[in-house]
């Protein structure tokens, strides 16, 4: 009997120091939940030297109201030119490469199609005819005007000298749009291969073809690019395109190169509005100098400046993120050497010569310190 009471006394033990445990467990895991949670953080004045923090207030800056966007370098479409043949053939000769320099008028490669000899020699044959009918349709006019001959034979004439003519200048159109000189060809120089020209000076930029491919007269061979006048071409969005106007400041980088900033100035606002992208087109120029680093076709990121704004600003340094939100840390007070301060959720506007704009839920009280310091490392995961 005395075991069993014994027993007894053990079990009730036993499940009063698990409560009490589980009691405990739980304000301990509340106790961390409130701590998780909670925004306000201390430094003490030992880690606010070492870290070199300072203190700073809100100021209303005027800052300017930008215009985020994103385009190209290019060039007008008077610097660019797609090299194709008048007639098909196959590439002869061929010698250049992507990147080499090429001057207006230079040969650019050789075509050869046995077609080119037949289009001469019916040249040749209209040239000769030619003479041939117009001293006959000459002859029936004067004996026509003398009334020796019938009106008739002179309109035969006159119809056989116009319809030998009209072929005589389609063939020599024929042989000027494939390089072909006629005066060569009444000389008899008939040629089965010409060359194709670079109608502006420039860069070649893409070769579709090689030595011994056949073209047809809509297939494209090469490109050029005459880089002499490169520039901005931007898309602004359709509400932000009647805020843009000729002159205004444009700073632009390359994301994918670096984060180094060159400016220009909006030259000429589109009039149109792209109906599926919504978007019109901003043309901008910039210094000469810089356009020697540039490519046309490089992607560029920029910011349009239409316009100053005063907003609440704070250096950039203030404002630090973490978990995808964007907080400042207000001074809450000072006690014993150590530095209170609480997390406020803020809302990043504009950056802009390292100062932040910002926006708050509530109202930002110029009176009030930030950190504007040493933020980042204290609450930055």
């Amino acid at each position: 009997m005395l075991k069993r009471i014994i027993y007894m006394v053990l079990v009730v033990s036993l499940f009063v120091a698990c409560g009490k445990n589980k009691e405990e467990g739980s304000a301990s895991n509340s106790g961390t939940n409130e701590k998780d949670t909670r925004a306000e953080i201390v430094v003490t004045s030992a880690q606010f030297e070492t870290g070199q923090m300072e203190l700073g207030k809100i100021t209303e800056s005027d800052l300017p109201k930008l215009i985020r966007t994103s385009g190209i370098i290019d060039v007008p479409p008077s610097n660019k030119a797609v090299i194709s043949a008048m007639a098909g053939g196959h590439i002869k000769e061929i010698t250049l490469l992507v990147g080499d320099k090429v001057k207006k008028g230079q040969r650019l490669l050789t075509i050869e199609n046995p077609d080119f000899i037949r289009v001469q020699q019916e040249f040749l044959e209209a040239s000769e005819q030619l003479s041939f009918l117009e001293n006959e349709f000459q002859r029936q006019k004067t004996l026509y005007d003398e009334r020796i001959t019938s009106q008739k034979n002179y309109l035969k004439a006159e119809s056989d000298y116009k319809r030998n003519l009209a072929v005589y200048n389609t063939l020599d159109k024929q042989l000027r749009l494939l390089n072909i000189d006629p005066a060569a060809v009444v000389n008899g120089r008939i040629i089965s291969s010409v060359g194709i020209y670079a109608p502006i000076s420039g860069t070649v930029t893409r070769i579709s073809v090689n030595k011994g491919s056949y073209v047809s007269a809509t297939d494209e061979i090469m490109r050029l690019v005459n880089s002499d006048h490169v520039h901005l071409e931007l898309e602004v969005f359709e509400r932000d395109a009647m805020d843009v106007k000729e002159g205004q400041h444009i700073d632009f980088y390359f994301p994918e190169r670096s984060r180094e900033t060159y400016v220009g100035d909006v030259h000429l606002v589109g009039t149109q509005i792209d109906e599926v992208k919504r978007t019109t087109m901003v043309h901008g120029h910039f210094e000469k100098s810089d356009s020697l680093n540039f490519t046309v076709g490089m992607f560029i990121e920029a910011a349009i400046t239409t316009g100053v704004v005063k907003r609440m600003s704070l250096p950039e340094t203030a404002v630090v993120s973490r978990n995808e939100n964007t907080f400042i840390l207000k001074l809450v007070e000072m006690e014993n050497s150590n530095y209170s301060f609480d997390l406020v959720p803020v809302e990043v506007l504009e950056t802009h010569n390292g100062r932040t704009a910002i926006k708050a839920k509530d109202s930002l009280n110029t009176t009030d310190e930030y950190l504007v310091k040493g933020a980042y490392g204290l609450i930055v995961e």
